[in-house]
């Protein structure tokens, strides 16, 4: 495990600050993680962009749910690339499909003409692909440096054999990077299993609210929703398992 890069994908400044901590070698950036990741804050940006040294990877997805984007959409994501590559970014998280499920060729090249100099990641839209490996095949024509992947199934560990099937198909002409479900106990067994050279992990952990004063009866969210009074932030003792980065050593 340690030579395996490990990316913590974080909601917060205290997020990213606790991956750097924990010995990842970059974040990816997100605001409402409980739809997947959407475009953060410019003022997020900015901030983790001054309190971490490593790489800062910035999501942009302008909503939750599927990747078939209107033209409005896709100008938001093309302000937000330009301001994220602004804001001090190392590198923008992107993926957009058709509505027959192949990579929307021409807008993704848009993005990262517009992003370059930046690294590009195409995010986990490649799980809900027609054909996986015409699509690998289709981001590594357009330059694309790596691709987040489940093995299109609900974890990594379900996918696990596509996966590995992945990274030999890929050659190094992409990276690779399994993410969705890794955790302790796995990521020794989907490491070994795959080959690949770097990880995707939330490695979160519930925190108590601190607010004294409650009222159970109000909730700001919908109704599938998270306890209001608890939150899951990024915890950088778990980031150390996965980074092999000896605590004794902080």
């Amino acid at each position: 495990m340690n030579n395996v890069k490990v990316e913590v994908c974080v909601d917060s400044v205290e997020g990213a600050v606790a991956a750097q901590d924990g010995g990842a070698v970059r974040v990816e950036l997100c605001d409402n993680l409980i739809e997947g990741g959407t475009t953060p804050s410019a003022g997020t940006i900015t901030l983790a962009r001054q309190h971490i040294g490593i790489g800062l990877n910035v999501i942009i997805r302008p909503r939750g749910g599927d990747f078939c984007y209107s033209d409005v959409e896709y100008e938001v994501m093309r302000y937000d690339v330009a301001e994220a590559k602004r804001l001090g970014a190392d590198g923008v998280v992107i993926g957009m499909l058709t509505p027959d499920g192949d990579v929307d060729v021409e807008r993704v090249r848009g993005l990262i003409e517009l992003a370059r100099p930046l690294n590009v990641t195409f995010h986990r839209a490649f799980d809900v692909c027609r054909e996986p490996f015409a699509a690998l095949e289709t981001l590594i024509d357009l330059g694309v440096d790596r691709v987040l992947t489940s093995g299109q199934e609900k974890t990594v560990l379900e996918g696990i054999d596509l996966i590995a099937e992945l990274v030999r198909h890929a050659a190094d002409r992409i990276i690779v990077m399994p993410g969705g479900g890794i955790n302790e106990r796995n990521v020794g067994k989907i490491i070994a299993q795959t080959g690949v050279k770097e990880i995707h992990v939330s490695a979160r952990s519930s925190v108590e609210s601190a607010m004294n004063h409650r009222n159970p009866r109000v909730f700001m969210g919908g109704e599938l929703r998270p306890p209001e009074y608890v939150r899951m932030t990024t915890d950088a003792a778990r980031v150390r398992i996965f980074s092999g980065k000896n605590p004794q050593r902080d």
